[in-house]
């Protein structure tokens, strides 16, 4: 419950405080004391938006502060208050704070750790229930109708909606990825042309790894042909003695292997040791100039016989480079391109088949969904009949004896064009996040009225009591949450606020209930009563915060009573108010 409430530089509040107690509490004041800004105040606790312009003129920033007591607190909040390392004070309270500056920055703590201001509303919101006034107008769109019918419907409804929302991504998912594979056919079928187109021309050149590299060292090899050759012959028949066919090499001169050999045969012939040891060098020498011979054999051999052989390799070489502007630097990487769309080309190929089995994905997903979505609009209906007698007969209890409330569950038609499209049961449905219902509240309010929208069959008196039977029926009978209304009675007025306060009264026996109202026949029946007054300045309006005890109950149900004030009259007909309000607030 909420134990103390602190609030500095909040519109007209300068600084004020006040304690709170169990059972139910009434907050009152004239016009413009303040009393929206004890509201504004928990909404902030509560992680709402911070506007800057809030904060009273002057003041460099507006502060709240809210001391809860947690006691045997819920799993979910003992959890937050453990991960974020806030403090319990030692009578298992804990402080919440936010403070806004001018210019709307906002900071905020929990048990004297600052936290982030999601983390604080997830905390409050636990722990309080604010109904503010534009709840009455929320509570006729159909999305706060059904949200209201699965608060109701519990874990049923919540065990249902969680495998429909499992279902539901599943299916868009498959759904969408059909559509993006249909989408892009044109796109894939123009990628799989210019692939084939590309394979094709790679493959009419067929080019081998390394080539382009191979190919550049014989182009400049065959740029001087005739003088690489000479330069070749004339080494080779040093070596050799061998004489080309065009002559090249000197017939006459001695060659270098039979010199060799002449050097071996002297060395051998001797037996002098130093000249004996020279004989293993020769040797080498001898196996690799014979070696030198024999590549140079070699690379003669493979020199083309004239220089028209230039002509065909520059042909080859422009290919080679034609594939290489076109497709990746160098050959190699051309190899590992021409790789790589052949793989791409089968995937697009393939496309066909994919889309059946996509299809198919969809197909099961959209049957999933289907049975999902039957078994939330099961869970709903079967608590909508409830809801709505219950709801009923709270309406009894708020001088509305006559009227009868209403839940239906329909299905939420879908559009010509909806992409969120499914057949449920023979409807075409939208699956929406929420489900495939549509959930509607209608009132009658007496045996002879019809069934009609609240929207449009709810006046605001009456709507005001049929947010108030709502929130009492979803509260349920278990205590330990603080619930608050903001002027829940407007637009009521005599015997129906008599009864709206005798409700809430009711309803303070297992929860903590905090209303701000501005009748007397709803203030009667509080347990405790803080008064919201004001001080006019010459340039500012000041509020204060006070706790009234009987005496002062007494006076300000007077003032309340048509601004009666002090007078004897008002007084009395205070004092019989009070009393009757305390007579009827019998336990049980």
């Amino acid at each position: 419950m909420l134990e103390e409430l602190t609030i500095s530089g909040l519109g007209v509040i300068e600084n004020a405080a006040a304690e709170f107690d169990a059972g139910f509490t009434v907050l009152t004041g004239e016009t413009g004391a303040g009393k929206t800004m004890v509201v504004t105040s928990l909404h902030l606790l509560s992680g709402a938006r911070a506007d800057g312009a809030r904060v009273r003129a002057g003041a460099d920033k507006a502060v709240v502060e809210g001391r809860f007591r947690v006691g045997e607190a819920p799993a979910d909040v003992a959890d937050l208050l453990e991960s974020t390392g806030a403090l319990l004070d030692d009578d298992d309270t804990v402080i919440a704070a936010r403070s806004v500056t001018a210019e709307g920055r906002s900071r905020a703590h929990l048990g004297g750790r600052s936290v982030p201001v999601g983390t604080l509303g997830g905390f409050t919101n636990s722990l309080l229930a604010i109904h503010g006034q534009n709840d009455q107008l929320r509570l006729v769109r159909a999305d706060h109708q059904r949200d209201a019918l699965d608060r109701f419907g519990g874990k049923p409804i919540a065990k249902a909606r969680a495998a429909y929302d499992t279902a539901r991504a599943r299916w868009v998912a498959a759904v969408d990825l059909v559509e993006e594979r249909r989408a892009n056919s044109r796109e894939r079928a123009q990628e799989a042309d210019r692939l084939r187109y590309a394979l094709d021309e790679i493959d009419a050149v067929g080019p081998n790894p390394g080539e382009d590299e191979e190919l550049a060292a014989l182009v400049t090899r065959l740029g001087d042909l005739e003088a690489v050759r000479s330069v070749a012959a004339v080494a080779h028949g040093a070596i050799t003695g061998e004489v080309g066919p065009d002559d090249t090499g000197d017939p006459d001169a001695p060659a270098v292997l039979d010199l060799l050999g002449q050097v071996r045969s002297q060395l051998s012939s001797t037996s002098e040791s130093t000249l004996q040891g020279l004989l293993p060098r020769v040797e080498e020498a001898l196996s690799v100039v014979g070696d030198i011979g024999e590549e140079l054999a070699g690379f003669l051999h493979g020199l083309p016989a004239d220089a028209s052989e230039l002509e065909k390799v520059l042909a080859r070489q422009a290919e080679l480079k034609n594939l290489v502007r076109k497709y990746a630097p160098d050959i190699d990487g051309v190899i590992a391109w021409r790789d790589d769309a052949r793989t791409r080309l089968a995937a697009i190929d393939d496309s066909s088949v994919s889309i059946e089995s996509l299809e198919a994905d969809a197909r099961t997903a959209a049957d999933d969904l289907r049975q999902a979505a039957a078994a939330l609009t099961a869970a709903r209906t079967k608590s909508a009949s409830t809801l709505g007698t219950k709801v009923t007969t709270e309406l009894k209890g708020l001088a509305m004896s006559g009227a009868t409330l209403a839940v239906t569950v329909s299905p939420d038609e879908a559009g010509e064009n909806d992409a969120r499209a499914l057949d449920v049961a023979g409807r075409r449905c939208h699956a929406g996040s929420s489900g495939v219902d549509r959930v509607e509240f209608t009132l009658a309010a007496h045996s002879a009225a019809p069934a009609m929208p609240i929207a449009r069959s709810a006046s605001g008196g009456e709507l005001s009591r049929v947010m108030l039977a709502l929130e009492v029926v979803l509260a349920g009978p278990g205590g330990g949450s603080t619930m608050v209304f903001d002027e829940v009675d407007a637009g009521v007025g005599g015997r129906a606020a008599v009864e709206i306060g005798r409700r809430l009264a009711a309803l303070a026996r297992n929860h903590q209930v905090i209303v701000v109202t501005h009748l007397p026949q709803v203030a009667a029946f509080a347990d405790h009563h803080i008064v919201i007054g004001k001080t006019t300045g010459k340039s500012s309006v000041t509020s204060s915060v006070t706790t009234l005890d009987r005496d002062g109950r007494v006076a300000e149900l007077a003032r309340m009573l048509a601004g009666l004030g002090d007078s004897d009259t008002g007084r009395a007909h205070a004092e019989e108010l009070l009393d009757t309000a305390e007579g009827e607030k019998t336990p049980g």
